[in-house]
C-alpha cells in the first residue's frame, strides 16, 4: 500500500477522532482505514494511536508525527496543483456547514455563478444552525453568525448582519402594534425565541435610540433552534422576532412582515467563516472563501470598525 495512503488515513483518524468517521470521509471501509494505520505503525515501529471501544487518542509520538506530516501532505497537494500539466482550476471536494437561512436565501441561489468559475469543485454543504464540531466532523469550514466562541479556530469576519424587529400583520391585529420596544415585555405580547444549539437558551436583545438603550427578553410561545423555522414562526403570527435584513427583505416587500421601532437600532450581528488552525488552506478552499467574502460584501457589508481576523488563543 502507498505510503501516502497510510499517512492520509492516519491524519484523517486524528482529525475526526474516529476510524468510522475517517472511513466515511475517505469513502473507504473502516477495515481498510484500520489496516492502513496499522501498516504505518508497523513501518515506523511506533504506536501512534491508543484505541478503546469508544475513543481514539493520539500518543505522544503520534501527535509529533501528525504535526510534521500535515504540512508535508499540504505541500504535496500544492506541488501537484502547480505543475504545468495540472488543471488550472481548483478541483475536488469541500465540506462546509452554514446556517440554514443563509444557505437557502443567499448561498445556494448564488452557486450557479460559483460553478461558472469553478466547475470542478464539489460542495458537500450542511445547512443547519447546530454547533458543528469542525475538527471532529472533518468540515473544511463553517459560516456562523454571532461572536466566535471557539477561539481554537481560525476565523475571518466576512460580514455584519443588519438586524431589526418585525411582526406579521395578523399578530399585530391580535396583540396591537407596539410603539416602544419596552411594550414587548407586556403580557399581551409574545416573541419568537431563537435557541442557540440543543438545550441552549434564547438571548435578550438590546435596542438603542438617541443615547438610550432598552433590553428586551420577552415572553415566548415558541422557542426554536432553526433559522428557517424561526422565520416561519414569525410569518405565522406567533410573535415578534429579530431578523437580519436579508431574511426579512422579501417578506416586508410582500406585506407579510411589518418592521417595528424604526427609530431604534440593534447592533449588527457579525458573520464569521472559520476553519481548523492546522488545516491547510487549499486552493479550492481559498477560492470558496474569496467567493463568500465577495458575496457578503454585497449582502452584509462589513462596518468600518470591524476586525477581519481572529487568531487562535
Amino acid at each position: 500500500m502507498d505510503k501516502l495512503d497510510t499517512m492520509r488515513a492516519f491524519v484523517r483518524v486524528v482529525e475526526t477522532g474516529s476510524f468510522t468517521k475517517a472511513a466515511d470521509t475517505l469513502h473507504m471501509s473502516r477495515t481498510s482505514v484500520t489496516q492502513l494505520v496499522q501498516q504505518l505503525e508497523a513501518r515506523l515501529r511506533l504506536k501512534l494511536l491508543n484505541r478503546t471501544t469508544r475513543k481514539v487518542n493520539v500518543t505522544a509520538d503520534g501527535a509529533e508525527y501528525y504535526e510534521r506530516i500535515v504540512p508535508v501532505l499540504a505541500s504535496l497537494d500544492d506541488i501537484e496543483a502547480s505543475l504545468p500539466g495540472a488543471a488550472a482550476l481548483p478541483r475536488g471536494q469541500l465540506r462546509v456547514d452554514v446556517p440554514s437561512p443563509l444557505a437557502s436565501l443567499l448561498l445556494v441561489p448564488a452557486l450557479p455563478q460559483f460553478y461558472a468559475r469553478y466547475p470542478d469543485i464539489q460542495l458537500d454543504m450542511g445547512a443547519s444552525d447546530r454547533m458543528v464540531d469542525v475538527i471532529g466532523d472533518n468540515v473544511d469550514c463553517v459560516i456562523r453568525g454571532g461572536e466566535m466562541r471557539d477561539q481554537s479556530l481560525m476565523a475571518r469576519k466576512i460580514g455584519d448582519l443588519q438586524l431589526a424587529v418585525y411582526a406579521a400583520p395578523g399578530y399585530l391585529a391580535r396583540a396591537g402594534t407596539p410603539s416602544h420596544p419596552q411594550e414587548l415585555e407586556e403580557a399581551r405580547h409574545r416573541i419568537v425565541r431563537f435557541r442557540w444549539g440543543r438545550g441552549g437558551n434564547g438571548f435578550s436583545t438590546v435596542l438603542r435610540h438617541d443615547g438610550r438603550s432598552v433590553t428586551i427578553q420577552g415572553q415566548y410561545a415558541l422557542s426554536i433552534d432553526d433559522g428557517n423555522g424561526y422565520l416561519a414562526a414569525g410569518l405565522a403570527g406567533l410573535g415578534a422576532l429579530w431578523l437580519p435584513d436579508y431574511m426579512a427583505r422579501a417578506h416586508v416587500a410582500a406585506g407579510a412582515l411589518i418592521p417595528l421601532f424604526g427609530d431604534w437600532q440593534i447592533d449588527p450581528m457579525p458573520l464569521y467563516l472559520a476553519y481548523p488552525p492546522n488545516r491547510h488552506v487549499s486552493k479550492k478552499l481559498r477560492v470558496f472563501i474569496d467567493w463568500v467574502v465577495e458575496l457578503m460584501a454585497q449582502q452584509a457589508p462589513l462596518q468600518p470598525d470591524t476586525r477581519e481576523f481572529l487568531p487562535p488563543r
